[in-house]
């Protein structure tokens, strides 16, 4: 039996080193070393020795198991080396050639007046809020006093989800959310930009559109008013479009606040002269804007005899169309590198 191990010992060694891949390092770890391995079999097969003979043919099967694995370990690594050498020589770098330039985006232009609009807002004290873009269809329409049956509720033709939940068709869900959040009720300033969506698609109207809306809450004592109203729009528009532009208030009709107002600015490409922008009139809607109505603040947690406020809203679309000068919305999310390119530049 001492025989038959050296033998099977020097057969494995001159094998291994005969080996030329990892897979038939393997199949001689299984040949020699496995379950039913030559050098297992022999181990296995020591019950017909003497007790005397036991001890001895056992330390040299475990010896000759051990070089076997050695001598397999090492040509392993010798192979794992050949490999990585291999590779290292193959996808060697030439730093010195010129790299390739890799196309770069910029960021969107929606992101751009957003926050710019934040960053804005944030200096004059107001915080940013957030809320769901799947809303409820009491906090889109009924806390902004538009119950169901409202006419008003027709210009805001929707995309319902359920009876009761529907995609927001404005970000003024967030105001009624923020009034209510508010249970010290205390002064509210607030703004609140995000997508919103309707059922329209032409070139100057999209299915998805962001929007951002402003509110001020405070105590009627503190004396919120239009004027105050008017000043931030001034701030707000001038920083955004340009500093040499006039703002018109015409009244209007919102069902969430009263008075209501749809504010004008100069055409800021004719100077109020008249051209095909502004439709010869000189000038340009550009957002909705009002006190807020007393059935608003009542629904949502406030007394209106002792609390008052502006409301104004506007669409982040259009600014952006206003401000960069692009003459489609759809450019807006076709997503071509080319446009996008262009604001790193403008900017």
């Amino acid at each position: 039996m001492q025989e038959q191990i050296t033998k099977i010992k020097q057969q494995a060694k001159e094998e291994i080193e005969k080996a030329e891949s990892l897979k038939s390092l393997n199949d001689m770890r299984v040949k020699y070393l496995g379950k039913k391995g030559e050098l297992t079999l022999i181990l296995k097969g020591m019950g017909a020795l003497t007790p005397e003979e036991r001890p001895k043919i056992g330390s040299l099967i475990n010896s000759a198991k051990d070089e076997v694995e050695q001598l397999i370990q090492e040509k392993e690594q010798k192979f794992k080396e050949e490999e990585i050498n291999k590779k290292l020589k193959e996808e060697t770098i030439d730093i010195t050639l010129p790299s390739t330039k890799i196309k770069r985006g910029s960021k969107h232009p929606i992101n751009r007046v957003i926050e710019e609009i934040e960053d804005l807002f944030v200096s004059m004290g107001y915080d940013v809020e957030v809320g769901p873009e799947l809303e409820t269809d009491e906090f889109c329409f009924e806390r902004l006093n538009l119950p169901k049956g409202h006419p008003a509720r027709d210009m805001q033709d929707s995309f319902y989800i359920t009876n009761e939940y529907l995609l927001r068709t404005q970000t003024s869900a967030v105001q009624a959310r923020t009034m209510l959040a508010n249970e010290e009720k205390t002064p509210i300033r607030m703004i609140c930009a995000g997508k919103t969506y309707r059922r329209e698609d032409d070139a100057t109207h999209s299915h998805q559109f962001g929007q951002v809306e402003g509110l001020v809450i405070d105590k009627k004592e503190n004396n919120v008013s239009l004027a105050d109203l008017k000043g931030t729009l001034e701030v707000f528009v001038k920083r955004l479009i340009g500093d040499n532009l006039s703002l018109r208030f015409r009244p209007s009709y919102f069902p969430f606040t009263e008075p209501s107002y749809e504010v004008d600015v100069s055409c800021f490409k004719c100077g109020g002269k008249g051209c095909s922008l502004c439709k010869q009139t000189g000038w340009i809607e550009i957002l909705g804007a009002g006190i807020v109505h007393p059935n608003v603040l009542k629904m949502n947690g406030y007394d209106p005899e002792k609390f008052g406020g502006f409301a104004f809203g506007t669409g982040l679309d259009r600014l952006a169309m206003f401000k960069y000068g692009i003459t489609d919305m759809r450019y807006l999310y076709t997503n071509d590198v080319r446009f996008l390119n262009q604001f790193d530049r403008k900017d």
